[in-house]
Order: C-alpha cells, then structure tokens, then sequence
C-alpha cells in the first residue's frame, strides 16, 4: 500500500507501475489523501491489514497532525501488525518522531559513466543514518550500479567500487 498527500503527488509523481518489481504491479493499492490527517489514517489502517506486505506513506513538510503521538501509534501499529512502514517525508524539517531510524537522503554528484564521458552517471545519493537505536550512525553514498544499491564511505565518492562497498540489495 502506497499512501501519498496531493503535495506528494505533484512534486515526486504518482508511483510508476512498470518500473516496480514484476510480482507488485498488480498488486499495489495506491491512496491520494488530500490531507495529512487522512493521510495518517490510511497509514494506519493499512498496517492494520496483516495481509499488506508493507506500507509506503508520503507527506510533505511538517503536517501539525503528524506530531509525536502520531508518529508513535504509526510504530506501534507496525509493531503489533508486523507490517513494515517506511515514511518518506518530502521537504521536511527535522523534528520529533518515534521511528525506530531515521535517515536524511539527498540527490549527490554521479560518479563519471565508464565508457561515454558525456553521458549521465549513474544515480547517487548521499544517505545520512542520524537517528538509530541499534545502529552505528553516519553518512554514504549509495548508488546504482545497474545490479545492485552500493554503498559507499563519502570519502570514496568517484572510486569504481572501492573495497569498502558493500551491496545493499540486489535487483
């Protein structure tokens, strides 16, 4: 379940069908809320549902209704339900919350292509891991390399796959 608020929608688009993994296109249940508020109450009802296999929500900036307490019933639902939630906050500022970590990602600068100097990079981001209770804090660069997400110590920013590289997930 894909829950977005109408600013989500206009500023990241809505969710692309053919670019998700094969066993999900049809099975994705997409929500425009046109408030934070019912925004919040589709997230909840949606890890409710154990038979979701997980819950995305996007909310832009810093909704009055998604304070702490929000938040917290968001995680204990997850909690109770086994349901994982991710909660993308769009052009947000940091505040409280109870998600268990939380990260601050960005667009960073793509390493050069290998063979075609004048064709864009792969994708890069600079992910910073600021808050985390079972978790060594600090930033990488994770990219694309076309098989997998990379990450990368920011210091080895521009090295093809440095040894400290290390796959997050293969595709």
């Amino acid at each position: 379940m894909w829950v977005q608020d109408r600013a989500a929608v206009r500023l990241t688009g809505r969710p692309y069908r053919p670019g998700l993994p094969a066993e999900l296109r049809r099975r994705l249940i997409h929500v425009v809320a046109e408030k934070a508020e019912d925004a919040l109450f589709a997230l909840e009802e949606g890890l409710r549902c154990r038979d979701l296999a997980f819950v995305i929500g996007e909310l832009t900036g810093n909704p009055k209704a998604l304070d702490f307490t929000a938040s917290r019933r968001l995680s204990l639902a997850a909690e109770k339900h086994g349901v994982p939630l991710w909660l993308v906050r769009l052009d947000a500022e940091r505040d409280l919350s109870s998600a268990r970590m939380r990260w601050d990602v960005r667009a960073a600068a793509s390493p050069p292509p290998r063979w075609n100097a004048a064709a864009p990079g792969n994708p890069s981001w600079r992910a910073e891991l600021f808050r985390a209770r079972a978790h060594a804090l600090g930033e990488w660069i994770l990219r694309d390399d076309g098989r997998s997400l990379v990450a990368a110590p920011p210091h080895s920013v521009g090295v093809a796959a440095a040894a400290g590289d290390r796959p997050l997930a293969s595709g």
